[in-house]
């Protein structure tokens, strides 16, 4: 039996659009630079070490569904791996402290929790010291922040951001101030 060259082309076209993907969407945890924000080259607090759960350190947006279900999102990605991100915006978010001596910082992500429609949060642990001073006096504080969500994706990253943003902040409290507790959650 011999097939048409119609029914070879019909055919390769169905199988085509049957093999078709749905776009990669990229997100970011960096908010935009608005006008005006200056920020030096001067690393004043360098992240010494950071942690993300292995769950969903990956370039892929992980969420959370019901109580116990994770889902990875094969269409919506992170610019890099969770890891990378969370760190590039949060050097990004530091680089305008000005604190008094130049500060060592660690990160133990926890919990980084997407969960569409209800919120965005992070859970998380650190530790800030002198850079120079290795049994020198240090802060190690727990903030868990969490941010409200729309259903979308774009809206998740955007609440990450405020947790990262806000995050930053708590840290950046902490490097100018000289008593030895934890900032209080914004």
């Amino acid at each position: 039996m011999a097939f048409s060259p119609k029914l070879t082309l019909v055919a390769a076209l169905l199988l085509l659009a049957a093999c078709r993907s749905e776009p990669v969407h990229y997100h970011t945890l960096m908010p935009p630079h608005t006008v005006g924000a200056t920020h030096s080259n001067v690393v004043v607090i360098e992240i010494e070490s950071l942690s993300v759960p292995a769950q969903v350190d990956r370039p892929q947006v992980v969420i959370r569904q019901g109580n116990s279900g994770l889902v990875l999102l094969e269409s919506e990605w992170w610019g890099a791996s969770l890891g990378e991100e969370f760190r590039s915006a949060l050097v990004d978010q530091l680089a305008n402290l000005n604190p008094q001596r130049k500060l060592s910082l660690r990160i133990d992500v926890l919990r980084f929790d997407s969960f569409p429609g209800q919120y965005g949060l992070i859970d998380v642990t650190w530790r800030l010291r002198a850079a120079n001073e290795v049994n020198g006096a240090s802060i190690t504080c727990r903030s868990i922040l969490q941010t409200p969500s729309g259903g979308s994706i774009e809206d998740l990253a955007l609440a990450q951001q405020n947790n990262v943003k806000r995050l930053a902040a708590l840290i950046g409290q902490a490097a100018k101030g000289t008593q030895q507790s934890c900032p209080p959650p914004a």
